[in-house]
């Protein structure tokens, strides 16, 4: 456990001999698994996991109390990153992040891009603006049976796309309040795994915990309903700050959470930057598929390191 302060104490492991690597999960507020070590050799590197604030086994637990998203924005996440960095006295590394986790690796890669020797991305997100209208809003064209239920939940908000960022403020404020929050959260969580063909019943799948659904849906809204705390467009617009860093990034064409356009957009400005257009609609870096193009990018990428 790593005391960052404020309260938080956050959970990391590591394995593996090599070089170093951090994995960043997604969500934000999904924690790790050790599957995520399948995604690297861990005879060629040394992988660092890591729990972001409120989930996972880093404490305290967003699903039991509300203080953990208190102190808990991108900014104290980034300064968590480097403060993990310093504490295993590691001078660069390589980054891995899926879905929120490449938003997360991306803000931090711009802010400390000395300390970032090369990136794997999967499932890009850029959290901008547009995009988190399109999962809780535009989707809902091509799902509408599961979008009316998910708008149900909060019938004083609209339906139309264009209030998307009204509707997860007031998924946020029911996540706060006792009666209402398992509610919001089953209702919340229904959607994010319905636009795949998931259901929360599934006994295979992470949402059928209903504390994971509280915590993963407090913190995810509570990122989004303040837009991650990052200007529009920040990523794209500053990704001249790490384009000498090289990158392979990974994304399904018609991936349902987050649409192709903003990865293809990051790698047009991202000389360093190779893109893997991955057919169907896999979004997950743990899903079989997704998962054997990651490791082939973590293999490849030793390839392109710059020599010390």
């Amino acid at each position: 456990m790593l005391d960052v302060g404020d309260g938080h104490q956050l959970w990391f492991e590591q394995a593996g001999q090599g070089v170093d690597a951090l994995v960043l999960h997604g969500g934000p507020g999904s924690g790790c698994t050790p599957n995520h070590y399948d995604l690297f050799d861990l005879t060629r590197y040394r992988v660092m996991l890591l729990d972001q604030r409120g989930c996972g086994k880093s404490l305290p637990k967003a699903a039991h109390d509300l203080s953990a998203l208190d102190h808990n924005t991108t900014v104290e996440l980034i300064d968590d990153i480097e403060r993990l960095r310093m504490h295993l006295g590691i001078e660069t590394w390589v980054i891995f992040g899926g879905s929120w986790g490449s938003t997360l690796a991306m803000a931090y890669a711009q802010t400390y891009p000395a300390h970032v020797r090369a990136m794997v991305l999967a499932g890009v997100a850029t959290t901008a603006k547009r995009d988190v209208r399109w999962l809780y809003g535009d989707i809902g064209n091509i799902f509408p049976e599961a979008y009316d239920v998910f708008c149900a939940q909060v019938p004083e908000i609209d339906m139309d796309p264009a209030v998307t960022e009204d509707r997860v403020r007031a998924y946020a404020a029911q996540l706060r309040t006792p009666e209402h929050a398992q509610g919001a959260a089953d209702a919340w969580c229904q959607w994010e795994t319905a636009i795949f063909g998931g259901d929360i019943s599934n006994p295979g799948s992470r949402y059928a915990d209903p504390l994971f659904r509280l915590g993963f849906a407090r913190i995810v809204t509570h990122y989004f309903s303040h837009n991650a705390w990052m200007t529009d467009n920040q990523l794209l617009k500053n990704v001249g700050q790490i384009a000498h860093i090289p990158c392979r990034m990974i994304h399904s064409r018609f991936d349902p959470s987050c649409p192709l356009r903003g990865a293809w957009d990051l790698a047009k400005f991202w000389p360093a930057a190779f893109l893997k257009i991955m057919p169907g609609t896999t979004h997950s870096a743990l899903a079989p598929d997704m998962a054997a193009e990651i490791r082939q990018a973590t293999d490849h990428i030793l390839d392109d390191l710059p020599q010390k």
